[in-house]
């Protein structure tokens, strides 16, 4: 890297820490330049079908070890690394993590957002709601019973692994999104660690009231859970504790956001009516509905976009999440062999001019919205001799977008407003291919922000309002440069090649229970 003479004034740095991967970078407060980043990739175990666990030790050791890179970077970059007056936190939501307080050591691995493992769990709790229904606590907390929310993983952990149920019993048991497992260690851990979370990451939990904005009492007996090992609720943007080690020690943690608000936060999204889509190891779109909750008839859920302050108003969104995007890139390579590096993709599947009539529906994790349909499984329809490794290629990519334009027609109709074009960022987008195979599905403008890392600008921003280096008035936000992808396919064409695709997804559904099946779990 180039060394700087420049004065870039006062920076903030954000913590990044994804589903594959975690990063640390620091951003120049007055005119949201990246100056620079280390990105370390996370490991991720598959023990059983429909599992995915991580080790929290190794989550929080990456995040220590791209803080002390980053800054070796800056130093290399002649930017005094003294300059950084805050961090902000943005992370994998509803991922579980539970520990001992008085030990700090985890008492289970990691269990992923996208982890299937508690489907029974999910049939026994929508069993025991008025007419069975999934959607039973949505009026509390804006979410449907699944597999993808942290309750349903904790209450599995409580009446599966023993060593939870025990510390949980005893009161030793802390419970947290990956922010709050974070949080505690950096400010301390089993020395006067902070057991916090932010308003954005609760509501993913299906234990926070959407309006009251605190744990539930209805919601805590209905899934059995006890407070006292919950982490307490606090706003996106404001100064927590300090980093109590390592490069950064003794620096203000000043934000937490869920990646997704994050990305909403870092693309301006602060109107009524504005919206952006994610494309990282699942896809997510946001949509802000202002100070209102609003509560989806069409399979979105009710969130908290971000409250940036402990006075400041609390905005909403209403979110389209899919589980599978990148994660089938990932699956191409490491499970079929069929790309040596995730970006191989995009050559392969611009080797053909069409999927050949394939279509694959990527239900890894069954459906998610708008179905949620946990028993869903993934397909590859329609087939040939013909079909290559390129036609499949290129229907995975084409799934991310089939994905989204159902998402969108949810979001349409809940709104009543459609929206003119779809802001996008995350890291699938570098692939221009899919951008412009996104912009001919919706039959939308699409549009790009030159500087793609908008997640971890969302965490800086919150964590730089909450110690004035950072305005976040209109007037103030840095002009975003954009690429930009229009429609260059007829309409019909696209609606035709769309009822297929919903004929593929009908083909994924119910798909796990039926019949008995001699090699499961071989």
């Amino acid at each position: 890297m180039a060394k700087s003479t420049r004065d870039f004034g006062p920076l903030v740095g954000a913590i990044d820490q994804g589903t594959s991967s975690t990063r640390f970078l620091v951003f120049a407060s007055k005119t949201s330049e990246l100056l620079s980043y280390h990105q370390v990739e996370l490991k991720q175990s598959f023990p059983k079908e429909g599992w995915c666990e991580e080790d929290p030790k190794e989550i929080l050791a990456t995040c220590y070890e791209c803080i002390d890179k980053t800054v070796q970077n800056l130093k290399d970059m002649n930017i005094d690394p003294s300059n950084i007056k805050s961090i902000g936190i943005t992370n994998q939501r509803e991922t579980t993590v539970v520990w001992n307080k008085e030990t700090g050591e985890p008492l289970h691995p990691a269990v992923v957002w996208l982890d299937t493992r508690t489907g029974a769990t999910v049939d026994k709790l929508v069993n025991k709601t008025p007419g069975k229904n999934k959607d039973h606590l949505q009026p509390l907390c804006g979410l449907p019973l699944s597999t993808y929310f942290s309750a349903v993983k904790l209450r599995w952990l409580m009446d599966n692994v023993k060593e939870v149920k025990e510390a949980v019993d005893k009161k030793k048991c802390a419970f947290g999104t990956v922010d709050s497992w974070l949080m505690w260690n950096f400010t301390g851990g089993t020395k006067g660690g902070l057991h916090i979370t932010d308003f954005t990451n609760a509501s993913r939990t299906m234990l926070m009231n959407i309006q009251s904005l605190k744990w539930d009492d209805k919601l805590c007996s209905f899934f059995d859970i006890p407070k006292h090992v919950l982490p307490e609720i606090r706003s996106s943007a404001e100064v927590y504790g300090n980093m109590n080690k390592g490069a950064l020690a003794g620096v203000p943690i000043a934000g937490i956001l869920g990646d997704q608000q994050a990305a909403l936060v870092g693309q301006t999204c602060f109107k009524t009516g504005m919206a952006k889509n994610t494309y990282g190891t699942g896809c997510f779109l946001l949509y802000n509905t202002g100070e209102e909750a609003i509560f989806s008839k069409n399979g979105l859920l009710t969130t908290v976009a971000y409250k940036l302050g402990k006075d400041a108003p609390t905005v909403y969104a209403l979110e389209g999440s899919v589980a599978i995007t990148g994660a089938a890139v990932r699956w191409l390579r490491d499970n079929l062999g069929m790309i040596k590096d995730a970006k191989d993709i995009e050559p392969l599947a611009a080797t053909v001019e069409n999927t050949g009539g394939v279509y694959f529906v990527p239900a890894f994790s069954g459906l998610y919205a708008p179905y949620w349909q946990t028993d869903a499984r993934g397909v590859i329809c329609g087939m040939t001799q013909y079909t290559t490794k390129a036609h499949i290629a290129r229907a995975v990519l084409e799934a991310t977008c089939w994905q989204t334009r159902e998402l969108l027609d949810a979001m349409n109709q809940d709104s009543g407003i459609p929206l003119t074009q779809l802001q996008v960022d995350g890291g699938m987008t570098a692939n221009n291919l899919l951008m412009q195979l996104q912009a001919d599905i919706l039959n939308l403008k699409v549009v790009r922000p030159s500087m793609p890392e908008t997640t971890a600008l969302g965490a800086a921003m919150a964590a730089g309002h909450a110690v004035g280096v950072w305005s976040l008035k209109p007037e103030d936000l840095t002009a975003i440069t954009t690429d930009e992808y229009t429609p260059a396919i007829k309409e019909e064409e696209v609606n035709v090649r769309y009822d297929k695709w919903k004929l593929a997804v009908q083909k994924s559904m119910h798909w796990e229970g039926h019949g008995a099946d001699p090699t499961q779990g071989k």
